[in-house]
């Protein structure tokens, strides 16, 4: 699954990026990578390993709740959600 959310450009700033990504390891666990930073700039990067999907999807669904609250709205959204 991957979410990529923005704020828009203010006072003639770029807009504000965060990306989240789900990515399975070789070894059977999933990474969270999470990248944010200004539009048309290098982000910052940090990758958070779980054991399960599962326990990755609810991370990934709690960031993105957090970045909403900061502002950010969903621009593109891939795969599959969480179950209700």
């Amino acid at each position: 699954m991957r979410i990529y959310l923005q704020i828009p450009a203010l006072d003639g700033k770029p807009p504000r990026f965060y990306h989240l990504a789900l990515q399975p390891d070789l070894l059977g666990g999933w990474n969270l990578v999470r990248e944010w930073g200004m539009q048309g700039s290098p982000g910052r990067v940090k990758k958070d390993h779980f054991d399960d999907r599962d326990t990755a999807l609810e991370a990934l669904l709690r960031v993105r709740d957090t970045q909403l609250k900061r502002g950010y709205k969903v621009v593109f959204m891939q795969g599959q959600e969480a179950p209700p």
